[in-house]
Parts: structure tokens; sequence; C-alpha cells
């Protein structure tokens, strides 16, 4: 165990925290297609910066959405997935450029604050009839883009852009899926750029990318389709729970 927190340049309490954060949102993530990146961010900003916290966000995306993909490649709408895709490369860049701008508490407390906006506006189901049109589509990748640079969370945005088209739950998880996979593959040159993505922050990728693998299994077996209607708004709700548990304790 040593070892590994030697590795990992965390505690022992750190590493054990951090290892029980990943392995549920990755059962979040496995049997409801969203918010691995969130519930981590959400949860371990107390621990670590959102810059140490967003390349590691990157590996756990990689991982999880290789296991997704196939179904996603599948009932995906892509012209919808790479007009986003297209959108969040422009964007990614910019958030980055303002999480490392800022000291690290103010980058908590942003991360933060656009997850739980973000998480209410799905829970109350926002819904601007711009999303829908070609503009709003690239917009609504450029925004997903620069909050993946400031809290890993631009799913949340896709999200939103996809309910306000309507599309079945099946197609929105689908999108959300390839988007992540796609987007990851491409933020990864913003963040060696940057220096965000440094050899601390792959070696950690790569040690909590098995307990998050295992969550998304897990989580796979118990999706209900007859359950489906709870998930979201029990994610969204936990999400603006923990969120603003941490910001209380940033404040504290």
């Amino acid at each position: 165990m040593e070892h590994f927190t030697t590795l990992l340049n965390l505690s022992q309490t750190e590493a054990i925290i951090l290892v029980i954060i990943v392995f549920f949102a990755g059962m979040v993530r496995g049997f409801s297609g969203f918010a691995l990146s969130a519930l981590v961010m959400a949860s371990a900003v107390i621990i670590l910066p959102p810059v140490e916290l967003i390349p590691i966000c990157w590996c756990l995306e990689i991982a999880a959405s290789v296991l997704m993909v196939k179904n996603g490649w599948k009932e995906a709408d892509r012209p919808t997935a790479f007009g986003l895709v297209i959108g969040s490369a422009i964007g990614t860049p910019v958030g980055i450029v303002l999480t490392l701008a800022v000291s690290v508490s103010v980058s908590k407390t942003i991360a933060l604050i656009v997850i739980i906006t973000l998480a209410l506006c799905q829970l109350f189901k926002v819904n601007s009839p711009f999303l829908a049109t070609k503009p709003g589509l690239y917009i609504s990748g450029f925004i997903a883009g620069v909050v993946t640079g400031l809290a890993s969370v631009g799913g949340m945005v896709v999200a939103l852009y996809v309910m306000a088209r309507n599309a079945p739950a099946k197609t929105m998880r689908a999108t959300l899926v390839m988007f992540l996979f796609i987007s990851s593959t491409i933020s990864l040159i913003t963040l060696l750029v940057s220096g965000v993505m440094d050899s601390q922050s792959f070696v950690r990728g790569l040690i909590f990318a098995p307990p998050t693998i295992a969550g998304v299994f897990f989580g796979k077996l118990l999706f209900r389709p007859n359950l489906e209607k709870y998930y979201r708004p029990f994610c969204l709700l936990l999400l603006v729970g923990l969120s603003t548990a941490s910001l209380a304790k940033i404040a504290w």
C-alpha cells in the first residue's frame, strides 16, 4: 500500500477515499451513461485541486468509454456528436487557460458552481429552442469544451443540448458516450501542450482506472430499463448535494 501511496503522492487515507469515489462514480456511469467526471470532481475537489483532477478524469473517462463505446457507435446521433466534438475542441483550451490563470481556491469554487448550475438546469429541464439549431450545436460544443477545461464536466452541457432536441433516452445516452470518447481523445492534446497532463497525473489515472472500470461493470449490472427514468434525477440530486457540501467545506 505504501508503494501505491508514494506513486500517487497522496496519504493512505486520501488514496482510499479516492478509490471509493472513483468506484462509485464508475458505477453511476455504468447505469446512467454520464456523471463520472462530475461526481469525481464534486467529491474529490476537497483533496486535489481541479487542475490535478482534470487529467485524472480524462484517464477515467477513456477507460469507462472504451467499455461503453460499442453501444455508443451503434445508437448515437453521429452528426450531432461530431458537431459537438468540433465545438469542444475549440472550447477546451479556453477552459484550461482559465483554470491555470486563477488560484486553487477560486478554481475549486468555479468548478463546483459550474457543476451545481448544470445539474440544476438538467433537473428542472431548462430548455432553450436555440440549442436545437445548427448554431446551437456548435455553441453547445464550445461551452462543453470550456467547462471541460474548468471542471471536466462537458458531458453535462451535451446532455442539456440533447434534451433540447427531445431525443429518446437511448439516443441521448449513446450520444453522450460517443462525445465523451472522441472529445477525450482530442482534448489530450490540449492537456499535454498545457502541461496539465504530466507523469504524476498519468500514473494517478492508471492506478484509479481499475476501480473505475470495476464500478462501470457493476453499474451496468444494476441497470434496469424500468427504473431508467429515476437514474438521472438521482444522479443530479447527488451532484448538487456533493457539490454544495464541498463548497461549504471550502468556505468553512
